[in-house]
Order: structure tokens, then C-alpha cells, then sequence
């Protein structure tokens, strides 16, 4: 866990000095009198303090007449950020590094050769010569989750750099004269001069579930693509992918790739248990986040360790009876696996109703800073993490094993492969039924959410060509909708274990991402994929020596959702106290007629037509309108 968030603006004068401070006091001032280094240090002190929760145990600032640079960091890391490399007249370059690296030692190993010379050994330092060493062609030679800044000051040049596969978030937004920057919305919104709005495109981006890479919902927000460099200038910016997945061919046969597809996994765990900890997983019973526990505990125990810690979520709920309802069955499996491989195992249960205490509901959107459309899962997710913190400061989490074997439905079927859309959207649509019941229809007919899924869709597939290299025109669809899982279906995922991790202390690692395991899984035929005629097919062979048989042979289920009818009942309860009240954010948004149907028939006007996603994210966005203060600008 850290953070990065700084300022660059180049409307002013040039310093008499740069100062760093990494005790929290500074009050240089410019010589010219033009810029008062204190007060920019106050503001990116502002901006960086509101991540303290990805870093609370340290901060560090940097500034210069044109940059300001924050960092947070936890005590793992020992090594305070900024990071200067110095210079006869100056700094170098000056890094804020957030994230860390899976090939920092044979990146030491490759600088070492190169007459660089370590001095705190930290894998910032290691990021920082690298740039000194290779110039913006550093992005290439590092690997790992992360995202960073580095300002060059010979250059008057800001790079922010995001990892291949956008695990780690990071945001921007461009002023007249530069950029703010941060890990999370909430570093920029701390800057007095970003006032949150939401226009149409933010609306889109919250009542559609096509999620579009760079959109970030705030009006003039924007994430830095994953595999992507942007650099800032005197002159603007310019935005360049260094990394993203290319249509080729596959000539390995069925036993090469399945030895291939394991050594890449021992690879992506590895990385993992270097530290002075191990891992806990974060383990479902199902075939993902088994794999990685069976490797993690198969590496610790190779390397003289302890067992590690395993935790699931257990969602039987109670009947009236005392017996156990029909719930999901995860915790019987990871108990299972977890004997199997000599974990020490715990349970989490989110039984009841507790998942709708306002308290809770309020930490998920602080964490998340927009709406969200699963109030029940995301609070689960918010308390198993603070559980699994309790138990280790990193976690292991078998999320996009799905979206890389092909394991959902609607990576796999026919029917959903074929859809002329998001197949995850097609297969799900009846969820989010109610849309067009709770919000304005002038509104949503300006919004035309269904032209915007579908240009979102064509541009996607765009980006890829698969039938300019695959010939076989079902083969090369089913390779776009793998390319649709890793560049959008995964912004979800990687989102929620970021954002409900990070408010929880706990630093979660997606070892299923790792690029070259993405890289060769991408081009691996789908009638290879699913040889046996199961869902992720090459991962069961691949790890079926590690895994106990009925672990190895389960069928998928999806992350448990709350199946007490009561939990409905009380967002309808909750929506329709909204509708009624005539100072509420969202109700310029809502429907003229909601108003009226709720004072005749109470929250019964909520039932018909209208799902629980549809609930969710009208509650949500009212919450998210009012504590932010975001301004309608439709």
C-alpha cells in the first residue's frame, strides 16, 4: 500500500531553491516573489493527506517552482518518498512510486551491470535509476502493479506511468497550465481549484455497465490508461500505450501450453512471498483463488515457512428454524482446499442484514468516491477485508482467473459470444431492469444509453482487429470478447479490490494479471482453452496435481449475493424516503411521476420493474451527490 498526488503548473516563476519535506514543515518562498512554495506544499499536503488510509504510517513532499510531489507510504516500506537523484545544479528527476515491483532484483541485477549504484536498496530507488539509465523507455524494463510520477526538472517534464494491466489506479486531471494528479478521485477533489461536477458523460458512465478505460465520472477527470505513459509539458499533454495486448498466433500444442500455463503461475505467485510476511489468501473454494493458495502454501513450505492464512465468506444465513437457508456452498470447498494445502483457515460470515448499516454503506462510497451498483457485495467485500487485515498486510485474490481461462458464461457460451454487444452486459441485463422506472425519460433519452453501449462496444472491438489476423470469424470474436475482459470487465474488478482493500489496511495482489501469463493465455485458441469440454479447462490441468478432486472439478459460482427478500424491501423503504423529499441532490434526476406514485403507494411503487441494481444506484448516487457536493451540470 501508498499513494502518490502532486500539482505541476507552469504559470509561475522560478524558485531560489526546491525543497522537500518528509516531516510535514516547509516555508520556502521563490526568489521572484511570483509563487509562494509553502502555500502549493499546503494544498498537494491536502491532496496527498486524503489517501491516508493507502499510507498511514508516513508522508513525504517535494517542490519546485513548476511541481509539487506527495507521497504516502506504510511502515513495510522503509524508505521515504519523493525520491531525488541528484545532480551537480539539482535534482535529476524526483519520483513518487506507488505500488512495487515483481522484477526488482534482476532489475538491480541489470542496473548494477549498467555503474549504477544502489544506496537504500529500495525498489523506488530502483524505478528512478532506471529512468536515469534508459530515459522514458524505463516503462518497458519494469514490471509490476503500480503507478508513479517523475518529474524531470532539466526537462520541465511531468510522466505518469501506469501498470500493463491498470491494477493500480491513477488518476488526472489537466488545468490551463498543467496537472493535478493522484492514486484516488479524492487527492484531486482536495485541490481548491477542482470543483466536482457531473455532466452527461459521468451520467452515462454511472447508469450503463459499459465501463470505458480513462473515463472517471468526475466532469474533466480522467484515469491514466493501463500501459500507458502520459507526459506533461509547457505545451500539454500527450498520452502513449508503451503496452497492450496484440492478435497472433498460438504454435504450442495442448501439453506445451498446459506445462507453460503452470510455470507462468508459479512465476505469478512467486513474487508474492518475497517479502518478510507471507500472504493471506483470500480463498473461495473455487478453482482461482484454490490455485493460488495450493502454490502459495506449495512455494512457503519450499522455502522453510509457515503455513499460510486462508479466510472465506460464509453466506448461509439462519432460518426461522435455526438451520442454515440454501446459501452458497464456497466455505465447505475452502475449508477443503484449505486442509488440503495446510492452511490456516478462517470464516467471515455476512449473514443478515447488517450489509445495510448506513455507516458501512458510507465507508464503501468513501472508499470508492462514485456510485456503485452492488451495495451488498462491496460492503461483503469492505468487512473480509478488514478481517483479512487482521490476519497479514497483503492478500492474495483469484480475481480475472475468470476473465483469462475463460470460466464465466459469458466468456464461454455460444449465446453470450455471439451477442452484438458487452456479453457480461447482454447475460446480466435483467438485473439492472428499472432504470427507466426510477430516472427522468427526457433525461435518459438525451443520455440514450443504448447507442452509447453500442458505439462503446464498436470502439472496443475496434481497438483490437481480430478478424484482420484470425480468419475464422467465431474464433476471432471469441478472442475480442477475451480482449473486452481484460480492457474493460476487469476495470471492475481491479477497482473494487483496490479501493475496499486499500480503506481496510489491506494490500490485495492479482497474480492472475500478470502480464505475461495475460499475454500468453490471450492468444491460446478457445477449442484449446476448453479441450475437455469444461469451463477453464488449461488452469484444471494445469494445477490438477496441487488441488483436492472435488476443488479441482467444481463448477463456477459467482461471489455471494444477500438472498434475504428483506434486503430489497429496505432499499425500496430507503429510495422512496428520497423521492419524498424535495431537497434530496437526485431527485432533478428521477422521474416527475416517481414522486407522486411513492405518496399514493409507499415503497410498494418500487417493486414492479424495478431490480435491485436499479435501487442501489439510485441510492447511491443521491449519497455520493450529497457528500461530495457534486454539482449537476446536465
Amino acid at each position: 500500500m501508498s499513494a502518490i498526488a502532486g500539482w505541476v503548473d507552469f504559470s509561475h516563476g522560478t524558485p531560489s531553491r526546491d525543497t522537500a519535506d518528509t516531516h510535514g514543515t516547509a516555508d520556502a518562498r521563490d526568489s521572484a516573489g511570483t509563487w509562494d512554495t509553502a502555500d502549493r506544499q499546503d494544498v498537494v499536503r491536502a491532496m496527498t493527506t486524503a489517501l491516508a488510509r493507502r499510507g498511514p504510517d508516513g508522508e513525504g513532499l517535494w517542490s519546485s517552482a513548476h511541481a509539487a510531489l506527495g507521497h504516502r507510504r506504510t511502515a513495510r516500506d522503509p524508505h521515504p518518498q519523493p525520491l531525488t537523484a541528484p545532480g551537480d545544479t539539482g535534482p535529476l528527476a524526483v519520483l513518487s512510486f506507488a505500488g512495487h515491483l515483481t522484477n526488482a532484483r534482476a532489475l538491480r541485477d541489470r542496473l548494477t551491470a549498467a555503474g549504477h549504484r544502489a544506496v537504500t536498496g529500495g525498489e523506488a530507488e530502483a524505478v528512478l535509476q532506471a529512468y536515469l539509465a534508459w530515459g522514458e523507455d524505463f516503462v518497458t524494463r519494469i514490471e509490476g502493479t503500480y503507478a508513479l510520477a517523475l518529474w524531470d526538472p532539466r526537462r520541465e517534464e511531468l510522466l505518469l506511468v501506469r501498470d500493463r494491466m491498470g491494477v493500480k489506479p491513477l488518476f488526472y486531471a489537466t488545468t490551463p497550465d498543467g496537472v493535478l494528479f493522484g492514486s484516488e478521485p479524492k487527492a484531486v477533489l482536495a485541490h481548491p481549484g477542482f470543483r466536482p461536477a457531473l455532466d452527461a458523460d459521468g451520467l452515462r458512465d454511472i447508469l450503463s455497465v459499459a465501463r470505458v478505460p480513462g473515463h472517471a465520472v468526475f466532469r474533466g477527470l480522467r484515469e491514466v490508461l493501463p500501459g500507458a505513459l502520459l507526459r506533461v509539458g509547457r505545451s500539454g499533454s500527450t498520452e502513449r500505450r508503451y503496452w497492450q495486448l496484440r492478435v497472433a498466433g498460438h504454435p504450442d500444442d495442448l501439453g506445451t501450453t498446459v506445462d507453460t500455463v503452470r510455470a507462468l503461475l508459479e512465476d505469478a505467485v512467486a513474487p508474492h512471498l518475497d517479502g518478510g510476511e507471507l500472504p493471506c489468501s483470500l480463498l473461495s473454494g473455487g478453482l482461482d483463488s484454490s490455485s493460488l493458495t495450493a502454490l502459495a502454501a506449495a512455494l512457503a513450505r519450499r522455502q522453510g515457512r509457515g503455513p499460510i492464512r486462508s479466510l472465506a465468506v460464509n453466506d448461509q444465513e439462519p432460518g426461522a428454524d435455526g438451520a442454515a437457508t440454501q446459501g452458497n456452498e464456497d466455505h465447505f470447498y475452502a475449508r477443503l482446499m484449505a486442509e488440503h494445502a495446510g492452511a490456516e483457515h478462517g470464516e467471515i460470515s455476512l449473514a443478515g442484514l447488517d450489509l445495510l448499516d448506513p455507516a458501512l454503506r458510507a465507508s464503501v462510497l468513501a472508499a470508492y468516491d462514485i456510485p456503485i451498483n452492488k451495495g451488498d457485495q462491496y460492503a461483503s467485500l469492505r468487512l473480509l477485508f478488514g478481517e483479512a487485515r487482521g490476519h497479514a498486510a497483503v492478500a492474495l485474490s483469484g480475481e480475472c482467473g475468470d476473465d483469462v481461462f475463460g470460466g464465466y458464461n459469458w466468456n464461454r457460451l455460444p449465446e453470450w459470444i455471439a451477442c452484438p454487444t458487452f456479453p457480461w452486459v447482454a447475460e446480466n441485463r435483467p438485473r439492472f431492469l428499472g432504470t427507466d422506472v426510477l430516472f427522468d425519460a427526457g433525461l435518459l433519452g438525451k443520455l440514450d444509453l443504448a447507442g452509447y453501449e453500442r458505439d462503446c462496444h464498436r470502439d472496443a472491438v475496434a481497438e483490437i482487429a481480430a478478424a484482420d489476423v484470425v480468419a475464422d470469424p467465431v474464433e476471432a470474436r471469441y478472442r475480442e470478447v477475451t480482449y473486452l475482459a481484460h480492457t474493460r470487465h476487469t476495470r471492475v474488478l481491479f477497482d473494487r479490490l483496490d479501493r475496499l482493500g486499500n480503506a481496510a489496511g489491506l494490500d490485495i495482489r492479482v497474480p492472475f494479471a500478470d502480464p505475461r501469463l495475460v499475454e500468453y493465455t490471450f492468444n491460446i485458441p478457445w477449442e484449446m482453452k476448453a479441450f475437455d469440454g469444461r469451463e477453464k479447462s488449461l488452469l484444471r490441468a494445469a494445477m490438477k496435481d496441487l488441488l483436492p478432486e472435488p476443488v479441482a472439478m467444481r463448477i463456477k459460482t459467482p461471489y455471494p449475493n444477500l438472498r434475504d427478500a428483506g434486503y430489497d424491501r429496505v432499499l425500496r423503504e430507503r429510495l422512496a424516503g428520497v423521492a419524498l423529499d424535495p431537497d434530496s441532490p437526485v431527485a432533478p434526476l428521477l422521474a416527475p411521476g416517481l414522486r407522486a406514485a411513492v405518496a399514493r403507494d409507499g415503497a410498494d411503487a418500487l417493486v414492479a420493474g424495478v431490480g435491485r441494481a436499479a435501487l442501489e444506484t439510485a441510492l447511491q448516487t443521491d449519497a455520493w451527490l450529497r457528500a461530495y457536493r457534486v454539482e449537476l451540470a446536465l
